[in-house]
């Protein structure tokens, strides 16, 4: 999956277009609304067109193992802003198997910007490729350990708070409400609580 410019060429044998213009081309009833993954407002809901490109027989061979496609990503509130895409994905794959990779980039974004803030990963001064280059690696090592430390510290924590299991639960269902069965009682004398 790459995100491309609107200028992008797209080559076939029949031809070259821009991939705006191709796009310009779909039918409404190729825009369909799926969600590319969980925002921390909820689903990242977006409408979506996407197509298969033709098949190359030199390039691709008699039987192709993979299909490359042509994606484009429309805000729904600005149905003006387009993103495009173009992908090559396994022979069988759909919109729905793309369209969530397309949105992996805000949770590499936001791991960037973390390791901006934590690690400093920005903040380099050197002026040749090496001393740039081990800048980063140790940023991104340090920001790697990190974030290892703190999921072994949810973790530890979440087995810290986990109750202690007592045997079998006194909830009982029936007849759609909760019944509570208090040990040492009739069964009959159970306190019943509404739903």
């Amino acid at each position: 999956m790459l995100a491309v410019p609107n200028s992008q060429q797209v080559k076939s044998l029949a031809g070259i277009w821009r991939i705006d213009q191709l796009i310009s081309e779909a039918p409404d009833e190729a825009w369909q609304q799926l969600s590319c993954g969980d925002g921390a407002k909820g689903p990242r809901l977006f409408d979506w067109a996407s197509a298969k490109l033709p098949v190359i027989d030199f390039f691709d061979g008699d039987e192709p193992t993979h299909r490359r496609w042509v994606l484009a990503r429309r805000s729904i509130k600005r149905p003006d802003e387009i993103a495009y895409y173009l992908a090559d994905a396994p022979t069988g794959s759909t919109p729905a198997d793309l369209v969530p990779i397309a949105g992996s980039r805000w949770a590499i974004e936001e791991c960037f910007q973390a390791a901006k803030n934590e690690c400093g990963l920005d903040e380099y001064e050197v002026r040749r490729y090496p001393g740039r280059y081990r800048h980063v690696t140790l940023a991104m090592l340090a920001h790697a350990i990190l974030a290892a430390m703190a999921a072994a510290a949810v973790e530890r924590g979440a087995e810290e708070t986990v109750p202690v299991s007592s045997g079998r639960s006194p909830w009982q269902k029936c007849d759609g409400s909760w019944q509570l069965a208090i040990p040492g009682q009739h069964p009959d004398a159970t306190t019943v609580f509404m739903p």
